[in-house]
């Protein structure tokens, strides 16, 4: 294969608003909001900065009426320069600290937290 398997994240959120503030806040970054298309009316979304044609994958901030969010799913996980900032800012943005930034060996370093919505997030380093 030669691109990447993953494409898009979405994590889904009760509370827009207060979602959207916790994921600009710990990651000090503004997400924009989607035009949506015909027939989505019930979903509200806003994005994640991403490139064009950049070899990573980006994803949204989802508020559905079908899909729920919560803890114990899929775990995604943040690209950073040094996951421990990001990390740290969590809890004053609303969040809960599950695991503080630990060494993965080779493959550098993560930590698990917890967002305002109740969706298990990772945050992912290579120091």
């Amino acid at each position: 294969m030669s691109r990447n398997v993953f494409t898009w994240v979405e994590i889904y959120v009760d509370d827009m608003d207060r979602a959207r503030k916790f994921y600009e806040t710990v990651l000090q970054t503004e997400l924009t909001d989607m035009d949506m298309p015909d027939g989505m009316s019930d979903y509200k979304m806003v994005s994640f900065p991403w490139k064009e044609g950049a070899p990573n994958i980006s994803g949204a901030l989802v508020k559905s009426k079908d899909i729920k969010p919560g803890a114990g799913g899929t775990l995604v996980y943040i690209a950073c320069e040094d996951c421990a900032v990001e990390v740290s800012r969590v809890e004053e943005a609303g969040g809960q600290v599950v695991m503080p930034k630990v060494s993965i060996g080779q493959y550098g370093f993560c930590g698990i937290c917890i967002d305002t919505e109740g969706n298990s997030i990772g945050f992912h380093s290579m120091k």
